[in-house]
């Protein structure tokens, strides 16, 4: 069985126990996820069966959009509803609508995180959380991710009480952690904060339309038409280039070949898939050493 299973993650399990969960239902060995979602999320997590665990960071690196809650009046150690209360301050006036959008579209285009201390981001060779969970602060990587849109989603024009909530949609890049913008919101406006709920609807070009729950998969495993639910390859790929190729190139591809750069390629830098018969069998990339010459990235098939 090979192609991409969009799950709604339910609350409660962490993205390895999906992958666990979905092995023993579908008694295979050869299955991925597609990007961590913390225990608390609900939300789109496709999984890579098969061939398809070769192209999960595609998907993995692909943007995803949330629907996310930010209290305002306290943080946590966590940054999420989970942790610690660490700092509180009471909201002394009403907060005005205008100065919350203002607030959330300061954060569009390219900004600076810094991970959370309870995230699995590693730091010399163990996740932060097991410095966290052991009490031990580390330095922490800042890197820049990109906000690509983020909007509020409700209709208050004044916002009042010793805490404030308010759910926003965010599109955003790979590694952008919500939780800390949540925190980042709350700074901006002048208090602690921290991210009260959180719901991934997209990831790459998989949405909820799109996903199945723990129980269509057991229930379309007894029917024997799971199959026919299992999402082709390409869907995890939708952002390449895409190039046909006959019998005779397919040879060579499947064989893991490197070829000659001709006049066909006009991707420039640009990896880009190999479909034969309708199916993507490799990703390819310009030579990095030779430009006269194509390399394969991924073979999918051999």
């Amino acid at each position: 069985m090979d192609g991409i299973l969009p799950l709604w993650k339910p609350q409660g399990m962490t993205s390895h126990d999906c992958v666990f969960k979905i092995r023993k239902i579908l008694k295979m060995k050869k299955v991925g996820h597609t990007g961590t979602l913390d225990p608390d999320v609900t939300g789109v997590l496709p999984i890579c069966l098969g061939k398809a665990t070769k192209v999960a960071e595609y998907i993995t690196n692909a943007g995803k959009e949330y629907v996310g809650e930010v209290t305002i009046g306290y943080s946590t150690a966590t940054e999420d509803a989970s942790g610690e209360v660490i700092d509180e301050k009471t909201i002394q006036k009403p907060i005005d609508r205008n100065q919350i959008i203002e607030t959330l579209n300061s954060l569009k285009g390219e900004i600076q995180q810094t991970p959370p201390m309870y995230s699995a981001v590693k730091v010399n060779g163990k996740r932060l959380y097991e410095y966290a969970r052991k009490g031990i602060e580390v330095e922490r990587p800042t890197r820049a991710v990109n906000i690509y849109d983020i909007e509020l989603l409700d209709d208050r024009t004044i916002f009042t009480g010793k805490t404030i909530s308010f759910r926003f949609r965010v599109k955003c890049s790979k590694g952008t952690y919500i939780r800390t913008l949540a925190v980042t919101i709350g700074e901006k406006l002048g208090y602690p904060a921290h991210m009260s709920f959180l719901t991934r609807i997209s990831s790459g070009s998989f949405t909820k339309d799109d996903c199945l729950t723990f129980s269509d998969i057991e229930n379309s495993m007894e029917e024997g038409t799971l199959e026919h639910k299992i999402l082709p390859i390409e869907r995890g790929l939708f952002y390449l280039p895409k190039l046909m190729i006959n019998d005779t190139l397919a040879e060579k591809v499947f064989n893991g070949a490197v070829l000659p750069k001709d006049d066909t390629w006009i991707y420039g830098n640009q990896e880009v898939a190999f479909i034969y018969q309708n199916q993507v069998i490799a990703i390819y990339k310009i030579h990095p050493e030779k430009p006269h010459l194509i390399k394969p990235v991924k073979v999918l098939s051999n």
